[in-house]
């Protein structure tokens, strides 16, 4: 999979990319992260890329022309996906994560400031997602959740593809609570029915877990 995302700050991008499993995804030639700045895009000779806005206000607004220009450079496959990161977008989940891991590519906006002129929505008609009801300073970090979510819905970037399958909501619920070594800690002991060696005690015991803990921290997601 693709990823290409239209950004500000590229090195943000890039720099989380270059740890851990995304970037032996990236190694293992698995997923594909490219940045493109619409700096290199804009008209002006300062690289200016924002301006007041129209009626007045606080803060500055992305101008259309850098960011569309940006976009229509992408050469886009015909199974992609645009995706604007925006507080207006629908919430984010782990469905999502599953829905877009299978397209070929997907085209992340970030914006930036006090937001896009409206024409960039218009003219694109991307589909708007969000990490939360909460406004960042720019959509690095929401891009940077979509890209990480999704890999991992992939076959060959966990070690296991069935560790995506047990995380929390892959299956509604919360997941199940973990242990290692050793067996006590400070007075704390493993549950016995993980030590048996029994994996049909194991599992139950397991889902047991997952439904308590799922109706005791986000009983929204039993209803």
């Amino acid at each position: 999979m693709k990823f290409d995302v239209v950004t500000l700050f590229p090195e943000m991008i890039e720099t989380y990319c270059s740890y851990s499993i995304l970037k032996r995804a990236i190694e293992n030639k698995i997923i594909d992260v490219e940045t493109i700045n619409p700096r290199d895009f804009t008209l002006d000779k300062h690289k200016k890329v924002d301006d007041t806005p129209y009626g007045g206000g606080a803060g500055m607004v992305l101008m259309a022309q850098p960011y569309i220009d940006a976009y229509e450079s992408i050469k886009k496959t015909t199974n992609s996906l645009t995706i604007m990161l925006s507080p207006q977008g629908e919430p984010f989940k782990d469905k999502h994560a599953v829905e877009f891991s299978k397209y070929d590519e997907i085209i992340l906006l970030c914006g930036h400031y006090e937001g896009y002129d409206e024409r960039i929505r218009e003219i694109i008609k991307p589909r708007e997602v969000s990490i939360g009801d909460f406004v960042l300073t720019g959509g690095e970090l929401p891009a940077i959740c979509v890209i990480d979510a999704v890999s991992r819905k992939l076959e060959g970037t966990l070690g296991k593809i069935e560790s995506a399958d047990t995380d929390s909501f892959s299956n509604g619920l919360l997941e199940f609570p973990q242990y290692t070594k050793p067996r006590e800690y400070r007075g704390l002991k493993v549950p016995e029915v993980l030590l048996n060696g029994n994996h049909k005690e194991i599992e139950k015991f397991r889902q047991e877990q997952c439904i308590l803990r799922t109706k005791l921290k986000r009983p929204d997601l039993i209803k």
